[in-house]
């Protein structure tokens, strides 16, 4: 099983550009890629793995990462106002300056993630 993401931040671009839907990427590998900045509001991104993946400035707002994996993820200055983040692995996360304001938590590990 291979630990590269299963799609490219290009491929993502284009899936974003090219619908007026909500993006949706339940359980995807993307470790390690790269959404820096990218509107991803109201995305479906329940159950992905996030891990190491750079998010810094992305636009969370309401989207929904239920039991993701966000270990070692850089959230910093992201907006996750009403992201759904029950369950999400946030170990060793980069949250500096991110809104988390109204995101549910509930269940989520918080070891060691930055704040």
């Amino acid at each position: 099983m291979s630990n590269e993401p299963e799609l490219t931040r290009k491929e993502i671009i284009k899936i974003i550009a090219g619908t007026s839907h909500v993006l949706k990427l339940t359980g995807v590998n993307l470790n390690g890629i790269d959404l820096s900045g990218l509107d991803l509001s109201s995305a479906k991104l329940n159950g992905a793995n996030l891990q190491d993946a750079n998010l810094s400035g992305a636009n969370l707002y309401g989207a929904n990462l239920n039991g993701a994996n966000l270990t070692n993820a850089n959230l910093s200055r992201a907006n996750l106002y009403g992201a759904d983040l029950t369950g999400a692995n946030l170990k060793g996360a980069n949250l500096k300056g991110a809104n988390l304001k109204e995101a549910n938590l509930t269940k989520a590990k918080l070891e060691d993630a930055i704040r």
